[in-house]
């Protein structure tokens, strides 16, 4: 979301005559754009501001902002007379940048952090870089508090773009030669077009039939608003990748209630089994908080039976991070640090060990792989991703950046899968009317 964010932000800038520098000694500007969902998160940023000091040495007119969520929860930090941050932004004032970089210049700091109802940037076309995948903002705020999240304090209410705005702006990312796009939303299953009264699942299926050689993403879901519509629509379209990200964050239901999540054990287990029976093919990941407030070992080890039970092909894990403001900050942090790190490396040890099993089982398979460039790891070797979100690690060989082809999965590690091409035309998804 930030990625998104950051493309609008240079959108903004671009169009009042600024020009983005890959040299950071030659900047007159220098943004950050943050997120506080974690302490340390925000730890990094201050870090980070640290080292621009010695650039204010060799240019002291360069200007430095905060751009996002932490700007916006911590704008009185940031804005103190000894602070060297000019300018802080909230992420629903982007369009002041100028204004406000112009008056930095001049030698007078700025902040605008102010939330809005109805603030979706939906006439800015974000700039991006011509590119394989593109991430593509469809919805802005939350309206869940879950208690333990900053981000209905940070970035508003949800409030939703246009289904026009948003398949216009990928039929042109389509003519870029772009091949795939995520939606994205805190809580993107909750979108919904009150002008044209179509909900998540209308978009989802209106972009897909965009170009059935496309692949279709999206994030964040919440479980209670993934509905039978929406499961329907991505089982009927074979451009929306079979990959479906669904935070569960606790396996306890005392716990889910004091998170606020809005929904129970049960019902998380038979939505999972009603995505399956729909979608056999597809891949779950997930999020995971350990130490809660007051989490017991008996919650922590309900988390882990929930894991055993689902198996996920992979999870994002965090321990508690406390959030001012939020009602979980006032239910107090009583899990000891040691005690939150120890659970951690249960849920991550558990799920390694899942996500290599499976992997495993998919050694002899051949996968669909969309080539996103070079290995980290490696020079010699490509890598990209199926549609159900598994990283692929082949040889380049005769392969291209871009291209869709077939690959034998060889080997598999937790992480990645290594594979060798198949000299077969790869297929091109097919979209299916509903």
């Amino acid at each position: 979301m930030n990625v998104a964010d950051s493309e609008v932000v240079l959108s903004v800038l671009d169009s009042a005559g600024y020009v983005r520098t890959p040299e950071l000694g030659r900047a007159d500007v220098i943004l950050v754009n943050t997120c506080a969902v974690r302490e340390n998160a925000e730890q990094r940023i201050y870090g980070r501001l640290g080292d621009f000091r010695h650039i204010r040495k060799s240019n002291p007119g360069v200007v430095v902002g905060v751009l996002g969520c932490m700007a916006e929860r911590l704008r009185k930090d940031l804005m103190a007379s000894d602070s060297s941050v000019d300018i802080v932004v909230g992420p629903d004032e982007y369009r002041r940048l100028p204004e406000l970089v112009d008056q930095a210049i001049n030698g007078e700091k700025g902040i605008a952090v102010r939330l809005s109802r109805v603030e979706n940037y939906d006439d800015i076309v974000p700039l991006r870089t011509d590119g394989i995948s593109a991430w593509v903002s469809v919805m802005r705020g939350c309206d869940k508090f879950c208690t333990f999240c900053v981000v209905p304090f940070t970035r508003g209410r949800e409030r939703s773009r246009s289904l026009p705005s948003v398949t216009r702006e990928i039929a042109g990312l389509l003519e870029r030669g772009f091949r795939e796009v995520t939606l994205l939303g805190q809580n993107v299953n909750s979108y919904r077009d009150e002008d044209g009264n179509h909900d998540f699942a209308d978009l989802l299926g209106s972009v897909a039939h965009l170009d059935p050689s496309l692949r279709v993403r999206f994030t964040t879901s919440h479980p209670q608003d993934m509905s039978d519509k929406l499961i329907a629509t991505i089982a009927a379209h074979g451009n929306i990748c079979n990959y479906i990200h669904l935070p569960v964050q606790s396996g306890s239901d005392r716990i889910l209630r004091l998170m606020n999540r809005t929904y129970t054990r049960r019902h998380y287990l038979d939505l999972v089994e009603r995505i399956r029976r729909q979608i056999p093919q597809v891949s779950l990941s997930t999020d995971i908080i350990a130490g809660f407030p007051t989490e017991t070992d008996i919650d922590h080890q309900q988390t882990l039976e929930l894991i055993r039970d689902i198996e996920y092909d992979g999870a994002f894990t965090f321990k508690y991070s406390p959030r001012e403001n939020t009602k979980a900050w006032h239910m107090g942090d009583d899990v000891p640090d040691n005690v939150k790190i120890a659970r951690l490396n249960e849920i991550i040890d558990l799920q390694r060990r899942i996500s290599f099993r499976r992997n495993q089982a998919m050694i002899g398979q051949t996968v669909e792989v969309l080539i996103e460039g070079s290995s980290r790891k490696s020079a010699e070797d490509f890598s990209g991703r199926t549609d159900t979100n598994k990283m692929v690690v082949f040889p380049k060989g005769q392969s291209e950046i871009g291209q869709f082809r077939m690959f034998r999965i060889e080997q598999a590690n937790s992480a990645t899968l290594f594979g060798s091409p198949v000299e077969t035309e790869a297929h091109v998804p097919i979209a299916v009317n509903e």
